[in-house]
């Protein structure tokens, strides 16, 4: 394939929008007839809602493929699967979210690590991580050996430069030189016809450094941004480039902030598209729930989190979405804190069918939404002004909105407002005993060849303990 022709449109078709305000996942034949019947029945005609047809889709079920040992690593991916996990987000080393831990960046570890796993019936996401080229890479030729046919996948390749640069502090090549090369680079997984998501907008890293949501919608829209004219420049059409472009958010125990935020996200692409005259089509979102509302004083009321923002994140349509387990803040989830996490957003979907949007007509979440959006289309515009996403993270600009953002959420929180139940209201007065995996693995020193500011990880409940 030239590099600067268009990807082959009959493989990979922008999706059309099949309802309103919400993006639907084109999965793959597999994955239907052997993660839910609901998926495939409610995927195959209209579901009824308060009179309207919608064609709603059950998100993925996507759990964590963190361990650092390979092995381990494969035998809770194979109990994930065969207990009702529909995808898997293969988190290496050194990722911004991989909090210290994560599977080794090497080919033999991801070789390993997916043994047995029925990729051709899995969502697969390969999480941001500093080696994301040459992961995408490894995970080509394990298909190749396997003589899976790409076109029968379900992926999303999860790279987003901007993401990683402020994640990590460091990019392996210069603003310039990256951009310019990588629609050349990406030129043959469009010829491949994979179908999914290749760019992603991701929001999680600055979230869980203290982002408010207008500030993370507003950086990811600024990420999207970035690739859109990437590859404009490169002269390749926006519109197919569009449909390949895909965004990861943090919803957070804040139900009703939570929803907004994804219906700002939806007009905020939508808004984006038209600037280039482009058809609306739905934005594609992979939801996690939050990391930095997770407390290590009492753990078990993580689980509440946890089940709040799922549900947020199924009442508001995602497409996928990870559980984060309760246990995180102590270090590697046992089997047991896994099945928690894996089995929250399974209840939802399986008892209580919250896998079906709320109405965006809402007047509760449109209030929210609308002020959401222009905030975030703000932040978006002064991030154009200053040189990008790129250039604005290189100069530390939006690392010091999001410490300031950071330090206004620590005095309040200070003072109360709002309470952690279980730290700072209720408080359990003996530390909690964990049963964890082994400690985190030494990571690599950093390699780069332009640095920034490193974005921090931090909690809510750290933001408390620095103060005291």
């Amino acid at each position: 394939m030239n590099p600067t022709s268009p990807p082959n449109r009959s493989a990979s078709p922008v999706p059309k929008p099949a309802r309103a305000g919400a993006a639907v996942w084109r999965g793959s034949n597999g994955d239907s007839a052997k993660g839910a019947g609901i998926r495939a029945a409610s995927s195959a005609a209209g579901v009824q809602i308060a009179g309207k047809s919608t064609a709603a889709t059950v998100p993925h079920v996507v759990q964590r493929l963190d361990d650092s040992d390979p092995r381990r690593a494969n035998t809770q991916t194979l109990e994930d699967i065969r207990n009702g996990a529909t995808g898997i987000a293969i988190v290496f080393q050194d990722a911004p979210n991989a909090f210290g831990f994560g599977l080794p960046a090497t080919a033999e570890a991801l070789t390993e690590a997916l043994a047995d796993v029925p990729l051709a019936r899995t969502h697969v996401r390969l999480d941001l991580h500093p080696h994301s080229r040459a992961s995408v890479d490894w995970l080509v030729r394990i298909l190749s050996e396997r003589k899976i046919d790409p076109s029968r996948l379900d992926v999303s390749f999860g790279i987003d430069p901007a993401a990683i640069f402020a994640g990590t502090g460091r990019l392996r090549m210069s603003i310039e030189a990256m951009l310019e090369s990588m629609p050349q680079s990406l030129a043959q997984f469009f010829a491949l016809g994979v179908p999914g998501i290749l760019l992603e907008a991701d929001g999680r890293v600055f979230h869980n450094a203290g982002a408010t949501a207008e500030q993370e919608l507003g950086i990811m829209l600024a990420s999207a941004k970035t690739y859109l004219r990437m590859f404009e420049k490169a002269r390749q059409p926006v519109l197919y480039a569009a449909a390949h472009i895909g965004f990861a958010l943090s919803v957070d125990q804040a139900h009703a902030r939570s929803v907004a935020k994804f219906s700002a996200l939806r007009s905020l692409w939508s808004r984006l598209l038209a600037s280039y005259s482009v058809p609306d089509m739905p934005a594609v979102i992979h939801a996690e729930t939050s990391y930095r509302m997770l407390t290590a004083r009492d753990p078990e009321s993580n689980i509440l989190r946890n089940a709040v923002a799922c549900f947020s994140a199924m009442r508001a349509g995602a497409d996928t979405i990870s559980v984060i387990a309760h246990t995180q803040p102590h270090g590697l989830p046992d089997a047991q804190a896994r099945r928690i996490a894996r089995n929250t957003p399974l209840i939802f979907q399986q008892e209580g069918n919250t896998f079906l949007p709320g109405d965006a007509s809402d007047s509760d979440i449109a209030t929210l939404a609308a002020p959401m959006a222009d905030a975030a289309w703000a932040e978006f515009e002064l991030i154009e002004a200053e040189g990008g996403v790129l250039r604005s993270v290189l100069d530390g600009k939006i690392q010091q909105r999001i410490a300031e953002a950071r330090e206004t959420a620590a005095i309040a929180l200070r003072k109360g407002k709002p309470p952690i139940i279980g730290t700072t209201l209720h408080a359990t007065g003996s530390a909690p005993d964990m049963r964890r995996l082994p400690e985190r693995s030494e990571i690599a020193a950093a390699e780069g060849t332009i640095f920034c500011e490193q974005l921090p990880t931090i909690r809510l409940d750290e933001l408390i303990e620095d103060a005291s």
